[in-house]
C-alpha cells in the first residue's frame, strides 16, 4: 500500500486510465478534478499517432479539466530532442505526426525516428529506414510500446516490433524517447518542483508505466482499465498498488488522507 500523505503528484497516463480509444472511463472527469485539487497533476503518454494540441483538444472535448502544457508526449519530447540538436530525420509516422514536424530537417539524415505510423508501415519506408540506418544514421524510437487497445476492443500491434526489425537488420539500438525512458518521467517530476519518491506514475501498461515510473524512482498504480489483461501480473513486476480504475484510485486516497 502507498503512503498518499507522502504523496504531493500524480503522473497519469491518458488512454487505458482516463479513457479507453475514445470514451471517457465514466466518472473519470470528476475523478480528475479531486486529484487536481489536492495534488499536482502531469499527462504522459506514448502516443505518436497525433501531436500533442490535438490530445489536448480531445481531452477538453471529454470534459476533463487539462492545461495544454501538462501534457508531456513522446511525440513532442522527440520534436524537441531533434530541434536541440538541429538534427535532419527521416521520419516513419502518421500523416497527422509528420505535419505537426514539418518544421524538422530532412536532410541530412541524422536520425530515423519511428512511431505508430500505421499504414505508413510500408516496405518502402522500412527499407529506407533500413537503408539510412546502414549507412550511418541513429535510430530513435519515439515509443516503443507492444500493443495497444484497438477501436474494435482487441489489442493491436503498436511500433515497438517494427523498430525491433530494424535493431535486428541493422545491430544498432534505438534511443528511446517516451516511455519507459527514465528521464521521460523524471521530466515531468521536475515540472511539478518534486522528488520523484513524492509522485506515483498512474498507467495500464505494467511495463511501460508502472515499471518505467518505479525504475525512476516513483510509487507505481496499475490499472485494470484500457489494455491491463489478468496475464500482466505474470510478468514479475509487482506494483505498489492495483486498481480498479481511477475512481478506485481517488476512493483509497480519501479513506487514507
Amino acid at each position: 500500500m502507498i503512503d498518499f500523505k507522502k504523496i504531493k503528484g500524480f503522473l497519469l497516463d491518458l488512454d487505458g486510465v482516463l479513457y479507453v480509444i475514445d470514451k471517457p472511463i465514466e466518472g473519470a472527469q470528476n475523478s480528475l478534478k479531486k486529484l487536481k485539487d489536492r495534488f499536482l497533476v502531469r499527462f504522459i503518454t506514448n502516443t505518436t499517432t497525433k501531436p500533442r494540441k490535438v490530445v489536448y483538444q480531445k481531452l477538453v472535448q471529454m470534459g476533463f479539466d487539462v492545461e495544454e502544457e501538462e501534457i508531456f508526449s513522446a511525440l513532442e519530447a522527440t520534436k524537441q530532442f531533434l530541434k536541440e540538436k538541429d538534427a535532419g530525420a527521416f521520419l516513419i509516422l502518421t500523416d497527422v505526426a509528420l505535419e505537426d514536424m514539418k518544421d524538422i530537417k530532412k536532410q541530412p539524415v541524422d536520425y530515423v525516428v519511428i512511431g505508430d505510423a500505421r499504414d505508413n508501415f510500408t516496405y518502402e519506408n522500412m527499407n529506407k529506414a533500413f537503408r539510412y540506418l546502414i549507412e550511418g544514421a541513429e535510430l530513435i524510437a519515439a515509443a516503443k510500446n507492444k500493443y495497444f487497445r484497438d477501436k474494435d476492443g482487441k489489442l493491436s500491434l503498436d511500433c515497438g516490433a517494427f523498430i525491433v526489425g530494424l535493431e535486428f537488420a541493422t545491430g544498432k539500438k534505438a534511443k528511446l524517447i517516451g516511455k519507459p525512458n527514465r528521464e521521460f518521467f523524471l521530466m515531468a517530476v521536475r515540472s511539478m518542483g518534486l522528488k520523484p519518491e513524492e509522485v506515483a506514475v498512474v498507467g495500464d501498461d505494467i511495463e511501460s508505466d508502472v515499471k518505467g515510473g518505479m525504475d525512476a524512482g516513483l510509487k507505481g498504480i496499475l490499472v485494470k482499465t484500457g489494455k491491463y489483461t489478468p496475464e500482466d501480473l505474470k510478468k514479475g513486476i509487482k506494483p505498489d498498488l492495483i486498481v480498479e480504475d481511477i475512481n478506485h484510485l481517488v476512493n483509497i486516497i480519501e479513506n487514507q488522507t
